[in-house]
């Protein structure tokens, strides 16, 4: 049972306080919590003198739950990230002063989410039946009227159902199902070219609008590399853990099925080679970026950003393809946008140091950000969508998409 959950700013600042049962929780565990050792920090649970501490960190905000009685750990963090999941639907991003403008509608949805310090309504379509989205409707309306509640007066179609995260007998003309793997891939790559680490995490996103109470199955052709899975509330686990079949009753319109990752993978699908020489007071700087293996697509958009070192004075950089902008906080941002094909884009020019040095002693980290449509670059493969129960035919869609999480190359 949770007794209490802290909305803290990357500052430390408690910008959220919800208390959830008869026993209050201090601020003060905040204050204790900020003070310990960064690396004592990003431990999900946390034996404070007082209390148990669970957090999760998201864009900056770190969701700080606290109870007094021993429950289940992977249930509290499993549930302070769809917390963050729902928050992040609902005010279209993550941060301090999104927060701070929708204070209502935060303490409105823990107020449904949580009940007495236990998790109760957190299907986000459920939610949005029950409490309006902010927009700009909204909140003239609130102004003009006095009343900033956006909970509805008449409950959900889901209380009315047998399965709880599923609107009572929905009705569409067109029945389809859209099933999206999308992932992100995460690599450190050494100054030398060896890939340190590389591994994906990927979701399964389904958007469903089929009428009635469907039951569907999704396999996978080779389900055998997947590692790490979370499921939705609504996947039968035995199937799963039997034949590796997905077997669900889904919710009504847009959510995320599965989470998953895939490790120890040995290539990247781009390649960025850096070179540096400094001699002199001035640094030579060349950056080619290519395509290293064809993953089926072509890469849409590819960005490379770094950080030039404090030791620089100026900087004079110039690409053969897409466009060079380097910010006051000697940010420097490549954004090279689709990679062709005949010729791999190249970024050169000279770094002035400062007066008395001779050689740069601080090397830049490149940040890749890319971006590929209409692969999974895991390997991960769809095998067939079955629909159950339910007499009609219904119309159904794949995609894939790969974009880079924290793909770092250091120089």
């Amino acid at each position: 049972m949770l007794q209490c959950i802290f909305l803290l700013s990357d500052s430390g600042e408690v910008i959220l306080e919800k208390q959830l049962t008869g026993h209050r929780v201090d601020r003060s565990i905040c204050n204790w919590f900020w003070d310990q050792p960064h690396s004592f920090k990003q431990q999900p649970v946390i034996a404070s003198p007082t209390h148990y501490l669970f957090q999760v960190f998201r864009d900056g905000i770190t969701f700080l739950a606290c109870t007094q009685v021993e429950m289940p750990p992977l249930m509290a963090i499993e549930f302070l990230c769809r917390v963050a999941d729902v928050i992040n639907d609902y005010l279209g991003g993550l941060n301090e002063d999104s927060i701070k403008d929708n204070f209502v509608i935060v303490y409105e949805l823990l107020d449904e989410m949580i009940d007495n310090g236990f998790p109760l309504t957190t299907e986000p379509n459920i939610l949005q039946e029950m409490i309006a989205p902010p927009n700009i409707v909204s909140k003239v309306l609130s102004v003009v009227t006095g009343n900033s509640s956006n909970v509805s007066d008449t409950l959900p179609g889901s209380t009315a159902s047998c399965v709880p995260w599923r609107t009572a007998d929905p009705k569409y003309a067109n029945n389809e199902v859209y099933v999206d793997l999308v992932e992100q891939m995460d690599a450190t790559i050494n100054r030398d070219g060896t890939l340190v680490k590389c591994e994906i995490n990927g979701e399964v996103q389904v958007n469903s609008h089929i009428t009635g109470l469907p039951d569907l199955t999704l396999s996978f052709t080779n389900p055998s590399i997947l590692d790490d899975v979370r499921f939705h509330p609504c996947v039968r686990f035995r199937p799963w853990e039997s034949n590796q079949i997905l077997s669900f009753v889904p919710p009504d319109g847009q959510f995320k099925l599965m989470n998953y990752r895939v490790r120890k993978l040995k290539s990247t699908p781009i390649y960025v080679k850096p070179q540096l020489t400094s001699d002199g007071g001035t640094c030579r700087l060349n950056v080619m970026v290519g395509m290293r293996n064809d993953p089926g697509k072509t890469v849409d958009s590819v960005n490379v950003q770094f950080q030039l070192p404090p030791c620089i004075l100026s900087a004079d950089l110039t690409s053969t393809h897409g466009t060079v902008n380097i910010l006051s906080n000697k940010t420097c941002t490549w954004s090279i946008g689709r990679i062709p094909k005949d010729k791999a884009p190249s970024m050169s020019g000279t770094l002035v140091l400062e007066t008395g040095m001779e050689r740069l002693h601080v090397f830049p980290t490149f940040q890749v950000d890319f971006r590929i449509m209409g692969v999974a670059l895991s390997g991960l493969k769809i095998d067939k969508l079955d629909l159950k129960t339910v007499p009609y035919r219904f119309y159904k869609g794949f995609r894939a998409l790969t974009r880079a999480g924290e793909f770092e190359v250091r120089s």
